[in-house]
């Protein structure tokens, strides 16, 4: 992992030029008002003593004012703003390194004993100070508290079933160790849904019957049509969703909307802990608009002039629309490299309860066959302009886990390697048609499932469905709902499924493997050994391949070590298990994601990876630090 030494020069960086700053901090016009009028006071009085002094990677420090408008497709998902701020505890810069953030320092002794300190003099948005007391509320009074948290604290925090010791060393630090290495603890805490192990607590006391009067909780929570007091403070709660205006936040900016509504308004945090070189509290942005829109509408809404900044909802296919409206509507396309796996990839159900087909997707000259029997470069014209690229789903070129065999071995096209093989399973009658047989006379043909949503992966499954039939394999594509599907994958129903690869497609040997092993019921190629991993043995089906079980030991052997070499290399047999078993059949990876921005709207790069995870889309890339280049384009004009 990373020591101790690298947060103590963070540190020192900050305090060495903090002087400076006291000279010449720059009040946001946006707040000017107010602080004459007594209503906030001077910003040097609302920012950390240390705050984290922010490195634009625009090259130059931005101006202050401005909105951003933006579209969701519908008004739950306000909530992503928390990925595309992405103010962490801890979080990925643009090298994917983990750093302090609302954090001033973090002391990680083996992936063990994890220490947080504050920033001095860090405020919520409200004014009220963050404080470690936000951290001990969150761990007893709403993780351990049964009636608030049935199911108990997260996950990622349970280690061979043990919770961490939790302290409260002082005002400013908190301390969690656990018995064992819990290497997943920190890249959590970074990832793209924050998990929020701290709340705002002098709010939500008012709410809580361990400090508030519980007879008055229930009666409040009974004309809000509420069951309970607990009820009431998980709504109230609200860090996630965004959907409580006055529940203070750390984040850049903080909702203003109450729903139902179409346009909801995010106004800036004046108590927001980041700075730049001059002494400008971030954001530069004054205001985020997120408007509703059918999400078919939002090419042509971006192709007429209608946003400021889109990403979310945008696919390559829109990027013709979008290129058509630039100089007339004066914005600007990017596009970026999405970082997953691959765009269209096959999963053959293992676990599935039709015995002759799970023999068979069992059997890896059966899954290789497929993969051998499927022309990447005729995909990758048809899907991504030939720009992708084909091969395996795997990790991309720019994670420092590549290497160019997990892309390219097992997924070459050769028709007649994927007939031998199939061949050799003993799959050899044909009806008239052409169409191998299976052994109970049925026809060989696969019923690939898919929730539909992607016209790509849909497109795709017709195009493989061709390249299938001439080694004697008939595939029928069945789009249906995605929970439907799920349901389905999980009970065992499906033969085989397709969907997108693998989330994160540039993992570093810190992140955890989760996704490249049998661990979780969502993986559509192992649902049951899943379900059997994450209920512990009550449910699903334990894991009976030895190279599946494989996985299980080296995720076992990353989780148990602080080593990052014993960590890397766990990667790296995980990852050529994969190619060699061809868990999954990957396609082609590499779709560009269109990224609309207004000119005069600076700050995110030119080129950049695109992802969930670990980027957060565009969360790593500082959407705080983005600003416009000339007043005129600040005037909000919608």
């Amino acid at each position: 992992m990373f020591g101790i030494r690298t947060f103590c020069v963070a540190v020192i960086f900050s305090l060495l030029t903090l002087p400076a700053f006291a000279q010449r901090y720059s009040e946001p016009p946006f707040f000017a008002e107010q602080v004459l009028q007594g209503k906030l006071p001077p910003l040097e009085n609302r920012i950390p003593k240390t705050p984290l002094i922010a490195n634009p990677q625009s090259g130059q420090d931005g101006r202050y004012g401005g909105d951003i408008v933006t579209l969701v497709p519908r008004a739950r998902d306000i909530r992503y703003i928390s990925a595309y701020a992405y103010t962490r505890l801890i979080g990925y810069d643009r090298n994917l390194k983990l750093q302090p953030d609302l954090l001033e320092k973090v002391d990680d002794e083996g992936d063990r004993v994890f220490t947080f300190t504050i920033r001095e003099g860090h405020r919520w948005s409200d004014g009220s100070p963050f404080t470690s007391e936000d951290f001990r509320y969150y761990w007893e009074d709403v993780a351990l508290n049964k009636d608030l948290s049935p199911s108990g604290p997260p996950e990622f925090m349970i280690r061979d079933g043990k919770l961490p010791r939790f302290e409260v060393l002082d005002a400013r630090r908190v301390r969690y160790t656990w018995d064992k290495p819990n290497p997943r603890f920190l890249p959590q805490l970074a990832g793209p849904l924050d998990p929020g192990i701290f709340r705002a607590s002098a709010y939500l006391k008012r709410f809580h019957a361990k400090y508030a009067d519980k007879a008055q909780l229930e009666e409040l929570a009974k004309k809000q049509k509420l069951k309970s007091w607990a009820a009431l403070h998980n709504r109230i709660d609200d860090m996630k969703e965004q959907t409580n205006p006055d529940l203070p936040t750390l984040q850049p900016w903080r909702v203003t909307t109450n729903a139902p509504a179409t346009r909801f308004i995010f106004e800036r945090n004046p108590y927001y802990h980041r700075i730049d070189s001059r002494g400008h509290q971030l954001p530069y942005i004054d205001r985020i608009i997120m408007d509703v829109a059918s999400p078919g509408l939002f090419a042509a809404k971006a192709n007429a002039g209608e946003v400021d900044l889109l990403f979310r909802g945008l696919s390559m296919n829109d990027v013709p629309v979008l290129k058509e409206g630039e100089k007339a509507h004066n914005y600007r396309t990017l596009l970026w490299p999405y970082a997953r796996g691959s765009e269209l990839a096959l999963y053959p159900n293992l676990n599935t309860t039709d015995p002759v087909w799970r023999k068979l997707n069992r059997d890896v000259r059966f899954r290789r066959a497929l993969s051998f029997g499927i022309d990447r470069k005729t995909l990758n014209n048809a899907l991504l302009f030939g720009l992708g690229t084909e091969g395996n789903n795997t990790v991309m070129s720019q994670s420092p886990l590549f290497s160019p065999e997990l892309r390219t071995d097992n997924a070459r096209y050769d028709p007649v390697l994927a007939s031998n093989l199939l061949d050799r399973i003993g799959l050899t009658k044909r009806n008239g048609a052409g169409i191998r047989l299976l052994p109970d006379g049925r026809e060989l043909e696969i019923i690939v499932e898919t929730d539909g949503e992607s016209s790509l992966v849909v497109d795709g499954l017709t195009l493989i469905g061709e390249f299938w039939r001439e080694i004697g394999v008939k595939l029928f594509v069945k789009p249906q709902d995605r929970t439907v599907l799920r349901n389905r994958a999980f009970a065992g129903l499906t033969i085989m499924t397709a969907g997108q690869g693998f989330d994160n497609a540039v993992p570093t040997d810190v992140m955890p493997p989760t996704e490249f092993a049998p661990m979780r019921q969502d993986n559509l190629a192992w649902p049951k050994w899943g379900q059997y991993v994450e209920t512990q043995g009550k449910n699903g089906e334990p894991i009976d391949i030895p190279e599946a079980k494989r996985l299980i030991e080296l995720y076992q052997t990353w989780l148990d070590t602080d080593d990052d070499l014993v960590q890397n290399d766990a990667w790296r047999e995980m990852l050529r298990n994969h190619v060699e078993n061809q868990w999954t059949i990957g396609t082609v990876a590499g779709a560009l994601q269109p990224i609309v921005v207004r000119e005069g709207l600076q700050g995110l790069p030119e080129k950049a990876i695109y992802s969930w995870e670990p980027t957060a889309m565009i969360g790593i890339y500082r959407l705080d630090e983005m600003f416009w280049s000339k007043p005129v384009a600040k005037e909000a004009s919608r």
